[in-house]
């Protein structure tokens, strides 16, 4: 199985646009932790997640094959960011990191879970936790801001950007549910992602989604310049700031 990448080409834009996770979730995963000596922050992207955890942790350890993304990471002296796995279909199917055996007390996976080859990951996982380490993955889908702007978001999500979102993109809207994690399932409370933003600033995340990113590849046609004048409209005044939520999913177990 190849590395799909869909962000390193708009890795900039990606790192700029996207919302931050609640300081409550980071806050939960270091309570559950057993030790907060190293953290295992797997397919970190821009590092968002990473920076919040070495706020709780000693050090982190931030993979992702994408040198692209890890390039545009947010630099911080107790994470360490690594390219890695460079090629996850390694020739016995593993996915294989530089991390020591055991060393690891929590590993996060932000967004990214749906990219992995789970088994071998699982594997991995298993390998470089400490017994009872805390291992929590989760995502968000379509956000929500008011009827009328959501209406024309869904209309971009589904109706012209449809066929352009790649089929582990069905995971994150089931909020990861099918998934099979076979660690001891730990429950998470509910976390929401908040941002206050203009019409501008929600204009620019939705130019960050992967599937806008292939449509524009494909065809050579702006989705979201096409929707533009639609969703300032439903917005009303386009400098007014409004609330926009996500709702996070959790998957979190114990690695026993």
């Amino acid at each position: 199985m190849s590395f799909k990448d869909h962000f390193s080409r708009h890795a900039g834009l990606y790192a700029k646009a996207r919302p931050h996770y609640p300081e409550a979730l980071f806050d939960w995963i270091a309570s559950e932790a057993h030790a907060r000596d190293c953290a295992w922050d797997a397919g970190c992207g821009n590092g968002q997640a990473s920076v919040a955890l070495v706020r709780r942790f000693e050090r982190v350890i931030a993979t992702d094959p994408s040198a692209q993304q890890i390039d545009n990471a947010v630099a911080h002296p107790h994470v360490e960011y690594r390219n890695e796995p460079r090629d996850p279909s390694t020739k016995d199917g593993g996915y294989h990191t530089s991390i020591d055996a055991h060393s690891i007390d929590a590993i996060t996976v932000a967004q990214a879970l749906h990219w992995f080859d789970l088994p071998a990951f699982v594997a991995e996982v298993r390998r470089v936790a400490k017994p009872g380490a805390l291992f929590a993955a989760w995502c968000y889908a379509n956000c929500t801001v008011t009827p009328a702007v959501d209406a024309v978001i869904a209309h971009l999500y589904d109706d012209i950007l449809g066929a352009y979102w790649p089929p582990e993109r069905t995971l994150v809207d089931e909020g990861y549910a099918a998934l099979d994690i076979p660690f001891t399932p730990v429950t998470a409370p509910a976390f929401e992602m908040r941002v206050d933003w203009t019409a501008r600033q929600l204009l620019a995340y939705l130019a960050s989604w992967s599937a806008a990113q292939r449509h524009l590849k494909a065809t050579g046609q702006d989705a979201v310049a096409a929707i533009t004048d639609e969703l300032l409209a439903a917005w009303h005044d386009p400098e007014h700031v409004r609330p926009v939520r996500w709702t996070l999913a959790m998957r979190a177990g114990r690695v026993e």
